[in-house]
């Protein structure tokens, strides 16, 4: 049995795409995968299904079961739990002088965008904002805040040609501690 963490865009966010954890935890249950648990409201499910099951399989099937229950789509973006680990061995911003580690967040991709794709973004200024793409992940550095950060899902999106999903710096360390045990 693998262990895949599961997170989904835009749910609980302002009152839309309500989905209850207890719920969620649930219909994951009912999609055979197994020792199913929750990380706070914004859809961060640990989980455990056979290694036969790509990450795409594995996602997809989810996006349905979402689908069927609550008639409205959502992207999820899966990762193993020893992928989650080698992303954060991998942020280059830890260790940095002057960076307050409150302020970073992790962007989850679900498919390595085209080097022409990120050719067109990389350079961008962001008002002190700063990101640096490594395979399926962007690292992002916001002094200011995320809530205030023109790098947002929808951003990635639109230029990458890819689904994204951001979670801060500490939820994605939770998120592993939760797969370890």
């Amino acid at each position: 049995m693998a262990i895949h963490i599961s997170m989904l865009r835009g749910i609980n966010v302002g009152g839309h795409r309500k989905v209850d954890m207890k719920e969620l935890k649930a219909l994951y249950e009912d999609m055979g995968f197994k020792k199913v648990s929750t990380y706070i409201q914004s859809g961060n499910v640990i989980f455990q299904t056979d290694k036969k099951s790509s990450a795409q399989q594995v996602a997809e099937k989810i996006e349905q079961g979402i689908f069927k229950k609550y008639q409205f789509e959502v992207s999820v973006i899966i990762r193993t739990m020893e992928g989650l680990e080698k992303s954060i061995l991998n942020n280059p911003f830890i260790g940095k002088r002057g960076i307050d580690i409150q302020k970073l967040h992790l962007t989850f991709l679900d498919k390595e965008p085209s080097q022409a794709d990120w050719d067109q973004i990389k350079g961008l200024d962001r008002a002190g904002d700063q990101f640096i793409l490594v395979g399926k992940e962007i690292y992002l550095y916001c002094p200011g805040g995320y809530g205030i950060t023109k790098l947002t899902n929808g951003f990635f999106e639109n230029k990458l040609k890819v689904k994204a999903t951001t979670r801060n710096w500490n939820t994605v360390n939770q998120l592993l501690q939760l797969a370890k045990t």
